[in-house]
């Protein structure tokens, strides 16, 4: 677009030439032959410009600048460009240095743009005025800004010699650009001045025409002039009827009695809108021809514009004020009706604020959202324009821009996540642009292009106030960044929502924005906002919020969980003072492999909501939520004791805010001793599983359309809309772990790996279905009626993915897309099976799910031919579920594989570099007794790592456990491939420890189960035995004066403990019990008291280990070394002393297992000496417990002991 700079005047011609051209066909009206005179003004317009520079380098031409049309600019100019006919190059590198160094200047183009500015959007009359300004020209015309408008300017040719052009923005529907017009145009033609009247207009001032309103009534208000200080000007309201904007009018000087005088006028004429950019606050205007007119839905009237009335500067010498007589002249203290709503409101209290009503002019440094119309002002204040229709505005705001804003509000403390003062203004005030920017636009992402519409409905339909608006746009914000647009797009998440086409984004905040700010009926009134006094709109009172949620990625809210379960990891917590001090290292380190934190969303500050898409993983089996971060496992239930069954809710959209974050922890440590619990040094490797777990009742479920997927389907073609299915009935599911599977001879020279695959049985319903129009045909007829329709269905690969769905006592179908197949699923045999575990199953074949192939879930009731299969299995199922306790029998009796419903009590691991097992201890529930007994089940390679939730308080249904006797005649179980695990509820999530049931010890003698722990106030009667040693915490060998006696390799850790254990017999009046005490129980059988304790152990580590058995008056010693008197002497007395034998509240547990299947011991007959009458009676044989607890009788206080002076 640049011409040569050479001077001769062959270049001037051509310039003069092309420029002739130009304004022949872009210019000079059509309806007209060619003028002369008309472009050569043109030319000579822009010669005056163009020398006016005074440094025009002896050019009288712009030969540089060529002429551009508004089609060429449309059509050609594909990047922001700035043009200054005016301007040397230094004054714009002056000019461009302001866009530095936060943002790039407009690039500078040598353009001459010359057109018409007008207000009329097309050939159209009044009707399409609608406040906008065009250029024009005979290619077309294009919206501009203007900063002063001068209202004779329209209508009217000009050169525009500073100007900017920004091409249309992303989020732009009408694809056009729009113009800046930095300075005032040029006019081509001389302007004509209208003079002025030639009498001076009558006029009311702004106190007259208020009582004129106010007394209509008694006088007959004609049109009237009204004249005074412009001193607030409403935003321009467009509604689906009209448009309209409101000024007020002030005295000039006001006096005191004056100075809330004012007039509200209101301006709804189409060709009158473009008032609203020719009004500067401040200034005295008269406005003629005003009409009163009353407001449809209020009971006062208004000065209103009519179509002959004009705008005008008010000059004092060319107005005369109206003198009106009547009585309405009197001083009135009344003042146009107030709103009675707001006043009537009751507001909590302390709770609500008011907001700051204000004038502030300011420069934009920041766009924070544009769609919702939140901008950063002089780096640290807010700028709302939400709560105005800011759509001509929104395309000129960037870093940069200067803004009036006339009547805005001040809220601080908003809360929401909003740390800031915010300025938002209302309709009543304008916001006045007062320069633009010479920064280049930035490039928009897909965030800041959509949702405009969206924005605008939780302002205008849902009436959020400001604080919720803000946090509701924040939360969109983290919404759109975690799933657009790898899962969702942009668009269609943040679509304006309907009743027909719900927004996704909106429906995720409903429950939040419906708990907060229920929808509304009332509608936001623009008159009373504006008019209404006192003032009251929807910024006028607000409250500080509290953040309601946030919305976190996945991956954020995983390495959050994480952070915090190492933050919280403390082995001295997890294994407390005393317990600590008596475990040998490898205890020691057993009891840290495993431990779990669970985090509600209350945990989190702000609270944490959870979503994410569901899938199904087909690598892991699980389900998982995902987002644009990543992906986090998760477990779900329908509800409580209800497995998740629906196959469709893959690819739905998940909102909860009832979760719990699981972080289990695996650590791998070598600590020595207790002491050493303090030095992470020690620990050897760390590593943490972190899901969520949740019921889908607690949740929202969202179905997203195949649309909303950004990557799109591919085109359904006639095979897609094909396809065959079969119903089964499916009887049994098997783990899910790594298989061995045999491939066909000669396919491959590789070793097969294990693969990760499941095995359900069931039986087939009928025969294959084809897909119809309206859905499935009828089964096809089965080839042999009497043949056995049990089948073993294989899911490896992708079809692994199915397996949380798939459950016992439900109905299925195998839907297999494309072209029907012949007997497709009447596979016999497997060739990756043998025909052992066919026989197992109890089936003739099995068939192979396809990774293509799908799962949907039938109801049985839509099946009336299947409801009594159904309801036969689902019985025969819930007889499993409830039946006895088939394990506490001996294997020659019952079946080895057992199932039941249990709660999970604690959880272990040992994790060596030789045995990896998890174990488990769980109490049984049964409905025929009271209390509930107790069995471990132990987890091993290749079920590990174990299935999610299976933690301590969770309660679980166990399928198909393999029963197994210990050498102490113990049962136990064990995970075996056939085996299923089903958790049915989670662990609470605040634990209540009820107090152990008091007993008498007769009680634990019946033949019912008694509890396995309990409290008995009793009385010891004796001490059977003493046993104090010092051990090796490595190999836990006895160690006299602290050295280790292992013989063979020395222990590479010289470090010892001390253990100690007593046996005690008891009676509480109805039966008598062997308690066993350990380690730190001792010091209170023996009524010790710390200091008395430690000094104690300290005499045995020289020696090492003492035992003491009482069995008579008298003690027996056993030691390894030889002992002094003294120290025997004290033991005997303080074990035959009241403060041993005496009343305590022993807290217990049964020394046999309840799993114990070893045959009681028979009561056996014992003689006894009543005075001189033998006695022959049976005697139950002792029970046997282990301490948990002693703590003194309360009718017996605790003596202090042999060192009481010491401690």
């Amino acid at each position: 677009m640049a011409a040569c700079g050479a001077q001769a005047p062959s270049s001037e011609q051509a310039w003069l030439e092309a420029a002739q051209t130009f304004i022949q066909e872009s210019l000079c009206p059509t309806d007209k032959e060619l003028n002369v005179q008309f472009t050569q003004s043109v030319i000579d317009c822009v010669k005056t410009v163009w020398l006016s520079q005074g440094k025009y380098q002896g050019f009288t031409l712009p030969l540089s600048y060529s002429f551009v049309s508004v089609q060429n600019l449309r059509t050609h100019q594909r990047l922001p460009c700035c043009s200054h006919l005016s301007w040397s190059s230094s004054a714009y590198q002056t000019w461009a240095q302001k866009a530095r160094p936060n943002g790039v200047p407009l690039p500078r183009e040598r353009l001459l743009l010359v057109g018409t500015l007008t207000d009329l959007s097309g050939d159209l009359e009044q009707g399409s005025r609608n406040g906008s300004l065009y250029v024009k020209d005979n290619t077309g015309m294009l919206g501009c800004e203007l900063i002063d408008l001068d209202l004779s300017w329209l209508g009217h040719l000009f050169l525009f010699p500073s100007w900017s052009y920004l091409p249309p923005a992303r989020w732009n529907s009408s694809g056009e650009g729009h113009l800046e017009l930095w300075e005032a145009p040029v006019p081509v033609f001389p302007l004509t001045v209208s003079p002025g009247p030639l009498t001076p207009l009558p006029v009311l001032y702004p106190e007259i025409a208020s009582r004129l309103l106010r007394h209509r009534s008694k006088f007959r208000v004609e049109q009237q002039n009204l004249a005074g200080k412009l001193i607030q000007l409403s935003a321009l309201v467009k509604s689906k009827k009209k448009a309209y904007f409101i000024l007020s009018l002030g005295e000039l000087s006001p006096t005191i009695s004056q100075a809330i005088s004012h007039v509200s006028i209101i301006v709804q004429i189409p060709a009158q809108l473009v008032w609203h950019r020719a009004l500067c606050p401040g200034k005295a205007y008269v406005l003629t021809q005003l009409r009163v007119s009353r407001i449809r839905g209020h009971h006062y009237c208004v000065w209103m514009t009519s179509p002959s009335s004009h705008l005008m500067l008010l000059e004092p010498e060319c107005v005369q004020e109206l003198e009106l007589e009547g009585p309405f002249l009197e001083a009135d203290s009344k003042s146009l009706p107030t709103s009675s709503n707001f006043q009537d409101k009751k507001e909590p209290k302390g709770l609500m604020r008011d907001s700051r009503l204000l004038h502030y002019t300011g420069t934009v440094t920041g766009v924070l959202n544009e769609p919702a119309g939140l901008y950063e002002l002089d780096g640290q204040l807010g700028l709302c324009l939400a709560y105005q229709q800011f759509h001509d505005l929104r395309r000129v705001m960037r870093p940069g821009v200067c803004l009036e804003l006339q009547d805005v509000h001040l809220l601080q403390s908003v809360g929401g996540g909003t740390t800031r003062p915010v300025l938002a203004s209302c309709l009543r005030g304008a916001i006045l642009l007062r320069g633009f920017s010479c920064q280049k636009p930035g490039t928009q992402s897909s965030l800041q292009t959509h949702g405009a519409s969206l924005y605008e409905q939780l302002v205008w339909e849902r009436q959020l106030s400001l604080p919720l608006y803000l946090w509701a746009v924040k939360a969109l914000e983290e919404l759109a960044c975690k799933l657009c647009p790898h899962l969702l797009r942009h668009h269609q998440f943040l679509q304006h929502s309907s009743p027909r086409n719900p927004s996704l984004g909106l429906q995720l905040l409903a429950p939040t924005l419906d708990a907060l700010a229920p929808p509304s009926r009332s509608i936001r009134n623009a008159h009373k906002e504006i008019l209404e006094e006192p003032h009251h709109c929807p910024l006028q009172k607000y409250a500080q919020l509290q953040t309601p949620y946030s919305f976190p990625t996945l991956a954020t809210l995983a390495e959050e969980g994480r952070h915090r379960a190492w933050a919280s990891f403390d082995p001295k917590v997890l294994l407390p003072l005393p317990e600590a001090a008596y475990l040998p290292c490898c205890q020691l380190n057993h009891r840290l492999a495993w431990s779990w934190i669970c985090l509600p969303p209350a945990a989190f500050h702000p609270p944490q909501a959870l979503v994410g898409v569901l899938v199904a993983s087909s690598h892991k089996g699980c389900l998982q939520l995902r987002d644009r971060s990543g992906s986090l496992s998760c477990l779900l239930l329908a509800k409580h004791s209800q497995p998740l069954t629906d196959p469709q809710l893959i690819g739905c959209l998940v909102r909860t805010e009832k979760f719990q974050l699981v972080v289990e922890r695996d650590v791998r440590s070598n600590f020595p001793s207790w002491k050493e619990l303090g030095m992470t040094g020690f620990i050897q490797k760390q590593q943490a599983r972190v899901y969520v777990q949740f019921f889908l009742a607690d949740a929202l479920i969202l179905p997203v359309p195949r649309s909303f997927h950004h990557s799109s389907a591919p085109p359904q073609t006639e095979s897609t809309c094909l396809g065959q299915s079969r119903l089964f009935l499916l009887s049994h599911k098997e783990a899910l772990m790594k298989r061995n599977f045999c491939t066909s001879l000669g396919t491959t020279s590789e070793v097969p790996k294990p693969t990760l695959s499941f095995h359900v049985s069931g039986c087939w319903l009928g025969g294959t279905q084809k897909k119809e129009r309206i859905g499935w045909g009828p089964p096809e007829p089965l080839t042999d009626e009497n043949k056995d329709q049990k089948v073993l269905l294989i899911f490896l690969g992708s079809s692994v993915r199915w397996f949380e769905f798939l459950h016992p006592g439900e109905i299925y179908r195998l839907v297999a897309p494309g072209p029907a197949t012949p007997k497709l699923f009447e596979v016999e045999g497997s060739s990756c099976t043998s025909q052992r575990p066919l026989e197992l199953a109890g089936c003739v074949s099995c068939l192979t799910v396809q990774d293509e192939w799908t799962l949907e879930l039938e109801s049985a009731q839509d099946l009336p031919d299947m409801l009594g299969i159904h309801k036969a299995l689902s019985g025969s199922l819930l007889t499993d579920l409830l039946g006895a306790n088939v394990f506490l029998l001996p294997c020659s009796v019952t079946d080895s594989l057992v199932s039941f419903s249990a709660e999970i009590l604690s959880r272990t691991v040992w994790n060596t570099e030789v045995r990896r097992c998890v174990k488990l201890t769980v109490a049984i529930g049964t409905a025929d007794s009271e209390f509930l007994p107790r069995l471990d089940i132990y987890i091993e390679d290749p079920h590990l790592p174990p299935p999610l939730g299976l933690l301590p308080g969770a309660r679980v249904h166990f399928n198909q456990l393999e029963k197994r006797i210990s050498r102490s005649h113990n049962v136990y179980c064990c995970f075996r491939s056939s085996t299923y695990v089903q958790v049915l509820s989670f662990p609470p999530e605040t634990t209540v420890s009820a107090p152990l049931p008091h007993i008498y010890l007769a009680e634990l003698q019946q033949g019912t189960w008694g509890p396995f722990q309990a409290t008995a106030s009793c009385h010891v009667i004796s001490v059977v035995s003493l046993q104090l040693l010092w051990v090796c915490a490595h190999c836990t060998s006895v160690c006299p004066q602290g050295r280790c006696i292992r013989q063979g390799p020395a222990c590479s850790i010289q470090t010892s403990i001390s253990q100690a254990s007593i046996r005690l017999l008891v009676e509480d009046g109805t039966a008598e019990a062997m308690v066993t005490c350990r380690n730190y129980h001792v010091a209170a059988a023996l009524g010790l008291c710390p200091n008395e304790w430690t000094s104690l152990l300290e005499f045995i580590r020289k020696p090492g280990r003492v035992v003491l058995k009482f069995t008579g008056p008298g003690a027996q010693l056993e030691s390894s070394a030889k002992i002094e008197e003294p120290l025997i002497l004290y033991l005997h007395t303080l074990c035959t002393s009241p403060s041993v034998l005496r009343p305590v509240v022993l807290s217990f547990e049964l020394e046999r297992k309840p799993s114990n299947i070893t045959p009681l011991e028979p009561p056996r007959l014992q003689r006894f000496q009543c005075g001189e009458l033998p006695l022959l009676t049976r005697v139950n044989p002792r029970l046997r417990l282990a301490c948990l607890c002693i703590q003194e009788s309360s009718e017996h206080p605790n003596s202090q002991g042999a060192f009481a002076s010491s401690c």
